[in-house]
């Protein structure tokens, strides 16, 4: 009975965690959905065929980061002094191939972004993006002092 009982708080306190987790993901996703709107000035008839066009594209390129990043920890993980040069040069190649595939990404998804929204909004698009996760890393450091 005791196991059972240490067994469900263990397990209560884990799903916390994990809704803690969650709402806060979903908290930052739709304070970013807030700001981009705002900052686009998207009409109502622009902004569901903007969002269905950006969460695509932006799912792409949280991928692509992600892969930058993987490899950028693998480097500082193995030490770059145990690593040979040709496994070095390897790895850049790999970090400076998923880098371009973001750059190809946005040339890919300009004109589609450009049959919903003016230049001007992606152009602020780009800005807000930039503005809203430099603010987000602001307020996390500042939460963590």
């Amino acid at each position: 009975m005791k196991h059972l009982l240490v067994s469900l708080l263990l397990l209560t306190t884990l799903s916390v965690g994990s809704v803690s987790a969650q709402n806060d993901s979903q908290r930052i996703e739709s304070a970013k959905i807030g700001y981009i709107t705002n900052r686009l000035n998207l009409t109502t008839e622009q902004a569901p065929q903007f969002w269905a066009i950006y969460n695509d594209y932006n799912g792409k390129k949280k991928d692509l980061n992600r892969r930058v990043r993987q490899l950028m920890g693998e480097n500082s993980r193995q030490g770059v002094q145990k690593l040979n040069d040709a496994d070095l040069l390897n790895q850049l190649k790999d970090i400076n191939a998923s880098k371009q595939k973001i750059a190809d990404l946005d040339d890919e998804y300009m004109p589609r972004f450009l049959k919903v929204i003016s230049p001007a909004q992606l152009q602020e698009l780009y800005k807000a993006e930039r503005d809203f996760n430099r603010r987000l890393l602001e307020k996390l450091n500042t939460n963590q002092d």
